[in-house]
């Protein structure tokens, strides 16, 4: 196991270039079992959890090459063998396993999925889509079992607003017989992402990225090639760090329409952003504002930057109040940022900050993904030395995040923990 040391306060400046999207790579990969010649999906951020689905696609069969961010999947001998424990448990996107299994072999055995711990987040939607087209779905000793003799197209109403259900019912249908109409779909970028692809292997999907999504099965998919979109989360972070400690950093390989709900809170706090093409510049204010924070689905504020942005509004005048209203757990944060000087309670969904603070280093832990991106800024705005532990977590979502950073300026490096740090973590 490692730890990251940061030694905060230092300006960054420079360029750093944003990654192909998790979100969207973490749903690709599974979708290459639909087709029945070989996928290459190019971009692919350097994260543990595109090396995971690798590793599960060769165990049922796949024959998987990857060199640098170029993956090519050949499908054509994998079988529909059960994957109930092991690598599953590892990533919460294991789950589109079953949508692209369901929809091949009309079969699947996957355990119900890992990932960070955000509190309740089921997959209700998911086994209601799968319902629909004609699956029976069993929870067995901890596993979804999956079983169908024929998929067919339904009418399918989202009760909650699902990036996971509407890219999973995608990937289940588009081999079903019939018209499948998915109603109150999500309309992130990254579901318009998976449906490029799935059209490239010969899908028919019309209306991603809008609430209601039409598809019409085909009886094969094939093989294609495919370019990942950029990382809007991976990006946002950088923009955030950048507001807290940026004198003039340009994000590149980014898509600004992506990123305009962040763009426009920064701008309210006071931080000079300018966005181009695919660049976006960031310098932070002398003197930010407090703001408002309430995440909603996409077009709104995402909740993966929600964390971040906790740590940044520490440096505002005022009092601000995040709330998030997709998952009410995502406050583990918090704790940490205490330990760090930060002024922060939380009452119900909300994060309630008063600032500005100094942010003092200190020894903190990071409990899921985007809680260590909110502790790398904090250490980042800190005075002193701050030492992260749990970096699995933050090496899920950020390609080379310590290249990166060093690149700007940042003095940030890994350390291997002893015996006696692990053991005081496990015992913690």
């Amino acid at each position: 196991m490692e730890k990251l040391k940061i030694i905060g306060g230092k300006p960054l400046t420079g360029s750093v270039r944003i990654s192909g999207a998790k979100n969207s790579a973490v749903a690709l990969i599974p979708a290459s079992i639909l087709a029945d010649s070989p996928v290459t999906i190019e971009g692919l951020p350097d994260i543990s959890d595109v090396a995971i689905l690798k590793e599960l696609l060769e165990e049922i069969g796949g024959s998987v090459h990857m060199t640098e961010q170029v993956m090519t999947i050949d499908p054509r001998y994998m079988i529909s063998m059960p994957l109930p424990n092991g690598k599953v448990k590892k990533l919460r996107a294991s789950y589109y396993l079953m949508g692209a299994m369901l929809g091949r072999f009309k079969r699947a055995v996957i355990g119900l999925p890992g990932g960070c711990h955000l509190g309740p987040r089921p997959i209700d939607q998911h086994i209601k889509g799968f319902e629909a087209l004609g699956a029976k779905v069993t929870n067995e000793q901890g596993a979804i079992y999956l079983r169908a003799d024929e998929l067919r197209g339904a009418r399918i109403y989202l009760d909650v607003v699902s990036v996971g259900a509407t890219i999973n019912i995608m990937l289940a249908a588009v081999l079903a017989k019939g018209r499948t109409i998915i109603e109150n779909a999500a309309k992130e970028p990254e579901i318009i992402d998976v449906a490029t692809l799935l059209t490239n292997m010969g899908a028919k999907i019309k209306g991603a990225g809008t609430d209601v999504i039409r598809i019409d099965g085909v009886e094969r998919l094939h093989g294609c090639r495919h370019t990942i979109i950029p990382d809007r989360i991976e990006a946002g972070t950088y923009m955030i760090l950048s507001a807290g400690m940026g004198e003039g950093v340009v994000i590149d390989n980014v898509i600004p329409l992506h990123l305009e709900s962040l763009t426009a809170k920064l701008r309210e706090m006071g931080v000079h952003v300018e966005t181009g093409d695919d660049q976006i510049f960031v310098s932070r204010a002398e003197k930010m504002k407090a703001v408002d924070i309430k995440t909603l689905v996409y077009p709104g504020f995402p909740t993966d930057l929600q964390q971040p942005m906790t740590a940044l509004l520490t440096l505002a005048s005022g009092t601000s109040v995040v709330t998030d209203t997709i998952y009410s757990a995502r406050f583990k944060h918090i704790d940490e940022l205490r330990r760090m000087n930060a002024n922060i309670k939380v009452e119900g969904a909300s994060a309630i900050i008063t600032g500005p603070v100094t942010l003092q280093g200190a020894k903190v832990k990071a409990t899921d993904l985007r809680a260590g991106a909110s502790l790398l800024i904090a250490g980042l705005m800190a005075k002193g030395l701050t030492e992260i532990s749990g970096v699995e977590h933050i090496d899920r979502g950020y390609s080379h995040v310590v290249e990166k950073l060093q690149g700007l300026g940042a003095n940030i490096w890994r350390e291997k923990m002893t015996e006696a740090e692990m053991n005081q973590i496990k015992n913690s």
